[in-house]
C-alpha cells in the first residue's frame, strides 16, 4: 500500500513506520522538519506546518491511506497558550489535512485519525466503550472537535477510522518512560489514591490496530485503542514494581501532581475504564492482553 503518515516521528508513528516498512508498504510522511524525519525514518518526507494551511496536494494524491497522528503534546502544563495549541493542532490541523484530500484528483480511500479515550471525560468505575457519549471537560471537547474534522472526509467518499488511544506501554516514550525512574529507584507507588482506571495498551497492539484499520474495510468510526482489561492505578503500580523487582510503597498524593502540572494532572488523577468493544467485535487479536506480560514485553524482561 501507499501510505501517508503525519506525526510519524512520535512514539506511535516511529513504530508504525517500521512495521509498515517491514511488510513492504511505500511510506511518505508529512513533517515540520522533513529533513530530520527522512533521516530518522528512512522514508520520503514532505514539509508541512499543520496550522499554516493544507499540505501539498501532490503528497496526498494517489495514496491508498492516510494515517493522521500529528498534534501538540498533551503531557505539559496547561497554560492558556498550551491549551490553544493542543486544540488548534488537532482541529485546524485535521481540517487542513482533509482540505488537501478534497483537492486530490485521486483521493485516498481511507483516513485513520488518532483520537484519545479522553473523549469520554470522567467516568469513575463505569465501563466505557465506543457507544459512550462524549464528556464535557477540556480534553473531551478537543477530541470531539478533532474527530468532527476527520469525519468530514466521509463526505469525500473516504472510510474514516478514529483510534481513541489509551496509555501506550513503551519503555522509550510516553507515560511508562516517565514512571520508570522512581519505580526503578524503589520509590514508586500509586497516584492520588490509585483507584482511578488506566486504559493501557502495548505499543505492538496500538500499531497492530492502525495496520488492521487501513487493511480491513470493516473498520470504521470510533475504535478504543485499549487492552481488554484496564487496570486501576494501584494495580498498575503494583505490577510494574513486581516486574522491576522493586517495592511499591510510596503513594503520590493528587495535590502534588496538581501543584506541579495544574489542570493537566487530571489525566493521571482521573481515568476511564475504557474497553475495546469495537476492535474485539472486528476480530482483532491482542498480542499483549494481560498487563504483567505486557509490561515485561515493553521493558524487555
Amino acid at each position: 500500500m501507499k501510505v501517508l503518515i503525519t506525526g510519524a516521528t512520535g512514539l506511535i508513528g516511529t513504530r508504525l513506520v517500521e512495521a509498515l516498512q517491514a511488510r513492504g508498504d511505500e511510506i511518505t510522511v508529512l513533517s515540520r522538519n522533513p529533513e530530520r524525519a527522512a533521516s530518522a525514518l528512512g522514508v520520503e518526507a514532505v514539509g508541512w506546518d499543520l496550522l499554516a494551511g493544507p499540505p501539498p496536494t501532490e503528497a496526498v494524491n494517489g495514496r491508498d491511506a492516510v494515517i493522521h497522528l500529528a498534534g501538540e503534546p498533551v503531557a505539559q502544563r496547561w497554560s492558556q497558550s498550551a491549551m490553544t495549541a493542543i486544540r488548534d493542532s488537532r482541529e485546524v490541523g485535521t481540517r487542513n489535512l482533509v482540505a488537501a484530500i478534497e483537492a486530490c484528483e485521486q483521493r485516498p480511500s481511507t483516513l485513520v485519525s488518532s483520537s484519545a479515550v479522553g473523549y469520554y471525560g470522567k467516568h469513575g468505575d463505569d465501563l466505557v466503550d465506543e457507544e459512550t457519549p462524549a464528556g464535557s471537560d477540556f480534553l473531551a471537547e478537543v477530541c470531539v472537535a478533532w474527530e468532527r474534522e476527520a469525519l468530514a472526509a466521509e463526505a469525500l467518499g473516504l472510510r474514516v477510522v478514529l483510534i481513541r488511544t489509551g496509555i501506550v506501554l513503551d519503555a522509550d516514550g510516553g507515560a511508562l518512560k516517565t514512571m520508570l525512574p522512581p519505580f526503578k529507584a524503589g520509590v514508586g507507588g500509586p497516584v492520588a489514591g490509585g483507584k482511578q482506571f488506566m486504559p493501557w495498551i502495548h505499543a505492538d497492539d496500538i500499531v497492530g490496530m492502525y495496520i488492521a484499520s487501513i487493511g480491513d474495510n470493516s473498520w470504521r468510526g470510533p475504535i478504543n485503542g485499549t487492552a481488554p482489561a484496564p487496570a486501576t492505578n494501584h494495580d498498575f503500580s503494583k505490577k510494574l514494581a513486581a516486574v522491576l523487582h522493586r517495592p511499591s510503597l510510596f503513594p503520590v498524593p493528587g495535590f502534588v501532581l496538581r501543584a506541579r502540572y495544574g489542570q493537566m494532572a487530571e489525566i493521571v488523577t482521573e481515568g476511564q475504564r475504557a474497553v475495546p468493544t469495537a476492535a474485539t467485535a472486528l476480530g482483532y487479536s491482542f498480542e499483549h492482553p494481560e498487563l504483567s506480560e505486557a509490561l515485561r514485553s515493553a521493558l524487555g524482561r
